[in-house]
């Protein structure tokens, strides 16, 4: 199975009970929309962390009654942070939304030695996106937490980006690993890194998949492309999973879908005790609600 898009992924995961969510920083309207719409589906239990006032004053003018017992106050972000993380360890929620507070704050947070929420060694960001120029979702990764991934930290990368195509549904799903060119060249590591993904994806390394590379981006989402080039591969053209060289490469590709292509995006932390969202603090109510629903289908 394959998913066209956030409608029949939402159509997919509607009927799933509600989970206890905790929000990190949750004193900013835009957050407080999607958590109460969130809410109001029957989609999650949220506890709210962050600046009490604030948030009452919000929700006030929302019209929504929240429980006092639901708030935690908390006014600076590092406390938002701390304190968030320490009810998840505590078992208050399922799943963790990141509010008004940077990234790195926050994953300060959930990977701390002895404190934190950290499972996997290595944890990944998986940008889920609708794009109207591509006939499925795409899964982008990782462009939110490894700086520059080696070959052991790209096999973990990839083993999450798996993991969540599977549970969303996918019986094989196909990965790109990207690069700027097709063939492998000593001096550019990450053709050397994707043509060694390629060989343990077909030995059966991560199950039943497809695993291509060393592959352009063009050749990954474009199968006529792939044709006049002479790149035959069933992941041409058809690719669900984008894995990129570092950072850098996954940031901009995923902003330029977002922005200039006019994508929808959800967002996911993969390899914690519970999922995680971190959206951008600009990010639509929408965009945050796509993903704490993607997170509370996966916090079963």
């Amino acid at each position: 199975m394959e998913i066209s898009g956030f409608q029949q992924l939402k159509q997919d995961l509607k009927h799933i009970p509600p989970k206890a969510a905790v929000v990190a920083a949750a004193h900013e309207e835009h957050t407080l929309q999607a958590v109460r719409q969130a809410q109001e589906d029957g989609l999650i239990r949220p506890v709210l962390v962050g600046d009490a006032p604030e948030i009452q004053r919000l929700t006030q003018a929302m019209g929504w009654q929240v429980p006092e017992e639901d708030v935690v106050d908390e006014k600076d972000e590092a406390g938002c942070a701390r304190r968030a993380v320490e009810l998840i360890r505590q078992g208050r929620g399922s799943l963790l939304i990141k509010g008004m507070l940077q990234t790195g704050t926050l994953l300060k947070e959930v990977v701390r030695h002895g404190t934190g929420i950290r499972e996997s060694a290595v944890l990944s960001h998986v940008a889920i996106l609708d794009v109207p120029a591509y006939h499925k979702l795409m899964f982008i990764t990782d462009g939110g937490m490894v700086v520059i991934p080696d070959l052991e930290q790209k096999r973990a990368i990839l083993h999450n980006a798996l993991g969540l195509c599977r549970f969303l549904g996918y019986d094989r799903p196909k990965a790109a690993v990207l690069c700027a060119v097709e063939t492998v060249n000593p001096k550019m590591q990450e053709t050397v890194d994707a043509a060694a993904l390629k060989e343990e994806g077909a030995r059966g390394d991560f199950g039943d998949c497809l695993v291509e590379g060393p592959i352009s981006l063009d050749l990954a989402t474009d199968r006529e492309a792939a044709a006049i080039k002479g790149y035959y591969s069933p992941v041409a053209g058809d690719a669900d999973i984008f894995l990129v060289p570092n950072i850098t490469a996954g940031n901009l590709l995923g902003k330029s879908l977002y922005g200039l292509a006019g994508g929808d995006m959800a967002g996911l932390v993969m390899g914690a005790s519970v999922p995680i969202t971190i959206n951008s603090r600009g990010a639509t109510p929408a965009e945050k609600y796509d993903s704490i629903l993607i997170a509370a289908a996966m916090a079963q």
